[in-house]
């Protein structure tokens, strides 16, 4: 069986962002004026768990795996 990539689009990256920005807010009480901050480490946030999820991914598979 071929290895397909799965393609995202900015609208997956995006509304994935906007849920972790919107946690980062929630998280500091709701409080106003962080917006771009927050914006700029979610999308580090969702870059780095996409970047850990490909890497895993892409890991060769071993029969005598557990």
């Amino acid at each position: 069986m071929k290895d397909e990539a799965i393609v995202q689009t900015p609208e997956d990256y995006t509304a994935e962002i906007a849920q972790v920005a919107y946690s980062y807010w929630e998280s500091r009480g709701r409080e106003d004026g962080h917006d771009v901050e927050d914006w700029l480490l979610a999308e580090q946030e969702v870059i780095r768990r996409r970047s850990v999820q490909s890497a895993t991914e892409r890991r060769p598979r071993h029969a005598n795996a557990a």
